[in-house]
């Protein structure tokens, strides 16, 4: 700011930073963007998956979404028109049923929206996830959205498996990121859209009369902050230690521990105490508890109970311990 960076930025964003994001994704998945005509800076996340929706989704366009999914998915579909088709995905592993996409896919689809790391459920897609979404959209006009702001927070030995991984699927894809949820710096609400220069043609038109241009002070400090590679490299063993802490402090409480590969949230199964509605459960839990959690059935268009909670451990240890410290003592 000092330096006067204070003016609007270029539409698609500064090319110094768009250029480190090319280089990240060139070492990261050994796939290739151009900065200038691939790579577009948003306000956030949530506004690229919106303007990428907005960009390609008209009247009568029918989108799978596969649930639980993040809020923001279906209210764009609506506004620009278009028809969700809504993918049930169940507990514990929620796998995604390829076999019945298949059957559901006609020529009034437009898109396919994914989300890995996934978002509430802590699941990932892997390779073959990706090749049977790739085999399944292959001579179509399919467009992916891709939902990877979660992309460095990944665990087990496990690698991100990004749709830019697989060339054939890249070429109909539309990736969104997001530095607040990279760095846990969510409210700076700054985050980028990859996609081939066909699309992000497509993608800028409605981005440049949705907010034109994004923070520019902050796209100067991020392109700065991004030349030290350790500052995302780390992330993966920072929230797995966090994970793991989290998992460790509750063992021996009476809510069931579900699998959690990626994000930095742990889903907990409170069948063993209560039979409540999980929003119910939820609220009584803050109320009596001081435990705030997210019911996983507000994820799903018709709410699927399977009395779940999301958890958040981007926390300090010291909340983590206090968190856990009270759930311990909930018993049926």
């Amino acid at each position: 700011m000092k330096a006067g960076h204070n003016q609007y930025a270029p539409m698609p964003g500064i090319l110094p930073l768009r250029e480190r994001i090319a280089e990240k994704m060139q070492e990261l998945y050994s796939s290739a963007y151009n900065p200038d005509t691939e790579i577009t800076i948003t306000a956030g996340g949530t506004q690229a998956l919106y303007t990428a929706i907005a960009a390609f989704i008209h009247e009568g366009d029918e989108v799978i979404v596969l649930e639980p999914a993040y809020d923001s998915y279906v209210p764009a579909i609506n506004m620009a028109g278009g028809i969700p088709v809504h993918i049930h995905l169940k507990p514990p592993a929620y796998k995604i049923p390829w076999e019945e996409i298949k059957k559901l896919i006609n020529q009034r689809t437009r898109m396919i929206i994914i989300n890995t790391p996934q978002n509430p459920t802590g699941t990932i897609l892997n390779a073959a996830d990706m090749l049977q979404l790739e085999k399944l959209t292959d001579g179509t006009d399919i467009i992916v959205l891709s939902d990877e702001v979660y992309e460095h927070i990944i665990f087990d030995g496990y690698e991100h498996q990004s749709v830019a991984r697989f060339p054939k699927l890249a070429s109909r894809s539309l990736l969104v990121y997001s530095f607040g949820k990279t760095f846990h710096a969510t409210g700076w609400k700054i985050g980028y859209c990859i996609g081939p220069a066909n699309l992000m043609k497509e993608f800028r038109k409605v981005h440049q009369f949705t907010v034109f241009s994004v923070n520019t002070p902050l796209q100067y400090a991020l392109t700065e902050y991004m030349k030290d590679k350790s500052t995302y490299q780390g992330l993966q063993q920072f929230y797995e230690e966090k994970r793991d802490y989290f998992r460790q402090l509750i063992t021996g409480s009476a809510f069931k521990i579900l699998p959690c590969m990626g994000s930095y949230f742990q889903v907990l199964d409170y069948s063993g105490i209560s039979k409540e509605k999980d929003t119910d459960y939820a609220i009584r839990l803050t109320r009596e508890n001081g435990v705030a959690s997210i019911p996983v059935s507000v994820f799903y268009h018709i709410p699927q109970d399977y009395h779940l909670l999301r958890f958040c451990f981007a926390k300090e240890n010291t909340m983590l311990e206090q968190a856990a410290e009270r759930l311990l003592k909930i018993r049926p």
